[in-house]
């Protein structure tokens, strides 16, 4: 478990954290993210031990970071944003040497680089020049590095950054499959790939943590509730005294048609009841086909612009 505690990051009379406190638990895949200038860089080079923090405390697995560096190191595998790949060896010796600075025994670091190319798919490329690579296998290379001493969290920097969309399917469904054995912290700008592999985000702005629950809670929280998108084949005005019916129902909002005879209508309710089932009843009953029911929730775009630009506002 990653626990965080009133992390606190000075530069001069500059605060890039400021107080961030957030729990991660074992076998969690976290989104991180943050507009640029935000505190999420220095708060992962924190946690990899790589900065100090100016006042609060970071645990993993109970250790204190500041007083147990080594181990806490041993627990960690960091993919930066621009991996730190020595362009002139091959795949194979950049392993070796990554598998020598995390002291593995040579027994295990060879066992050790063989699964692991395996899994991120580099076996092909092994005896190539990493200066010979695309941008997609040098990612893979880089995350390779991040696993060489098998540990228990890996913290991913924009790990799909100047791929294709191919090698971007190909990186988020490993993530997913690493997921089955590690804790994952996942920070990226492209916030589609963070809704298909996160089911937790935490945001971070103007250094300090204004969001930290699932998507769909967050959605909730800035909607004020919980919202069904309906397409009904009825009129406006029997549609609304049906849905006047069900007591679950704070509000209703008619919109547009997209379809020729059709009634589009948003039902609102509050945040944890389920009205779905109220609707299909009483619409049954007034003869009002459903021709399409689904929840109507934001974005992780929109969910990460509303808060931030929140904060600001507040600012």
């Amino acid at each position: 478990m990653i626990e965080v505690t009133n992390l606190v990051r000075r530069y001069g009379p500059h605060i890039a954290v400021d107080h961030a406190s957030f729990k991660i638990e074992k076998g969690e895949i976290v989104g991180f993210l943050g507009p640029n200038g935000a505190g999420k860089s220095t708060t992962m080079n924190i946690l990899t031990g790589y900065l100090s923090s100016t006042e609060g405390t970071v645990k993993i697995d109970g250790l204190d970071i500041l007083e147990h560096p080594a181990e806490i190191k041993k627990k960690i595998g960091y993919l930066p944003e621009n991996p730190p790949l020595y362009l002139d060896m091959t795949v194979k010796e950049y392993l070796s040497f990554a598998g020598e600075i995390k002291k593995l025994p040579a027994k295990e670091k060879k066992d050790r680089m063989d699964h692991i190319m395996v899994t991120v798919g580099i076996e092909d490329v092994a005896g190539r020049l990493i200066k010979n690579l695309s941008k997609g296998y040098k990612q893979r290379v880089g995350l390779a590095q991040a696993m060489i001493g098998d540990p228990d969290t890996l913290i991913l920097d924009e790990p799909t950054a100047g791929l294709d969309p191919k090698q971007i399917l190909e990186i988020r469904d490993l993530i997913i499959e690493l997921g089955k054995d590690h804790t994952i912290i996942l920070s990226s700008h492209i916030l589609p790939e963070v809704s298909a592999v996160c089911k937790r985000v935490l945001i971070i702005n103007q250094g300090a943590i204004v969001a930290d629950d699932t998507p769909e809670n967050l959605a909730k929280r800035i909607l004020g509730g919980s919202h069904i998108l309906l397409r009904l084949d009825g009129p406006e005005e029997a549609v609304s005294r049906a849905l006047g019916k069900i007591p679950g129902v704070t509000k209703t909002e008619f919109r547009e048609p997209q379809e020729p005879g059709t009634c589009e209508v948003v039902a609102e309710a509050a945040r944890d009841i389920d009205i779905r089932r109220d609707i299909f009843r009483v619409l049954s009953g007034a003869s009002i086909p459903i021709l399409m029911m689904r929840s109507l929730d934001m974005s992780l775009e929109e969910i990460f612009l509303n808060l931030t630009t929140k904060e600001e506002a507040n600012e």
